[in-house]
């Protein structure tokens, strides 16, 4: 039998910031890391506590087609300084102001993806040979996290649907698993938070996968995806929390069974398989009916599938 003994630093979950708290101090460190430099767009290398992080301008450029159905009516987009500053990436730190400079070394090219499970022949694919195999669209959307906080970036991507009929799975397939990297060498969350069950998994139902929504993401803001934000290859499912988005993918799997996924297996009372936003029914320790604009600082109401029912809603009846 393991038994697990607590790290001595590690609090139990009634002892956990009260969410006015957390929300004030996420504001002052966010002044902060944003006063010492960011990532600021327009600079080829920006300093964050001392080290360099490479900027947007330094990344390759993407050419991309706005597709103008995919927009967010009454919210700007937001400052790239803030989605480059402000993330969520356990495998480096669970500090959203240190990712950008601890992911800044993690090495993302040359990158291999694994395609299996029921498919007509598993195959390998690069990074770089996808973005010149298909045609790449730039659609704005709303990021919603868990955590009631939220962001409007232009992602940079291919449907999801597209990539799954290039991957041909079976009639037998049902759900799709998707695996991030395992590299404690370079990501020193993976290395020091040895509790968690690396490397990340998540998973959808395929006709969630194949819907117009949901986007295999390999840039934003124009360029190639910075370090931070998931790079070199993501999910985006706007409709569900953040974390449904995996970030960083490996293996990409059909299967004919619901897979586990990541938080679900560490907190099932907290977060579910689905995981669809919903201001109705609140987190065990916080109420899901507003969100923070990252950009603004303001409260604003959550929207039932973070505004996008009319694409999702009937997966659900």
């Amino acid at each position: 039998m393991l038994i697990r003994i607590p790290k001595g630093w590690e609090i139990p979950e009634r002892e956990a910031a009260a969410e006015d708290v957390y929300f004030s101090r996420r504001r002052f460190l966010r002044t902060t890391a944003l006063g010492l430099g960011g990532i600021a767009a327009g600079c080829s290398m920006s300093t964050v506590n001392g080290m360099q992080v490479p900027g947007l301008s330094g990344l390759a450029a993407l050419n991309a087609t706005r597709n103008e159905k995919y927009v967010v009516p009454g919210r700007n987009v937001t400052p790239i300084e803030v989605t480059a500053g402000y993330n969520n990436f356990y495998e480096f730190t669970t500090d959203k102001e240190r990712v950008a400079y601890l992911a800044a070394r993690f090495k993302t090219r040359p990158w291999q993806v694994d395609v299996r499970g029921l498919v007509e022949k598993p195959f390998q694919f690069d990074v770089d040979e996808l973005i010149k195999r298909f045609p790449l669209e730039e659609r704005v959307y709303r990021l919603r996290c868990v955590e009631a906080w939220s962001i409007v970036v232009p992602w940079i991507g291919i449907p999801l649907a597209k990539f799954i009929e290039w991957a041909k799975p079976t009639s037998r397939a049902r759900f799709l698993r998707m695996l991030t990297f395992y590299k404690p060498g370079e990501a020193v969350g993976q290395r020091e938070q040895d509790w968690y069950p690396w490397p990340y998994y998540e998973g959808l139902r395929l006709d969630e996968a194949s819907n117009e929504l949901a986007m295999i993401v390999v840039g934003c803001y124009g360029r190639v995806m910075p370090n931070q934000n998931g790079s070199p290859l993501r999910l985006i499912v706007p409709w569900k929390y953040g974390y449904k988005s995996i970030k960083s993918i490996v293996r990409v799997e059909f299967t004919d069974r619901q897979p586990p996924t990541f938080w679900n297996k560490i907190a099932p009372k907290e977060y579910d398989f689905l995981s669809n936003v919903n201001p109705a029914v609140p987190h065990p320790r916080w109420s899901q009916a507003t969100e923070e604009d990252v950009a603004t600082r303001k409260r604003i109401p959550t929207l039932p599938y973070n505004g996008y029912g009319e694409f999702v809603a009937h997966l659900y009846k």
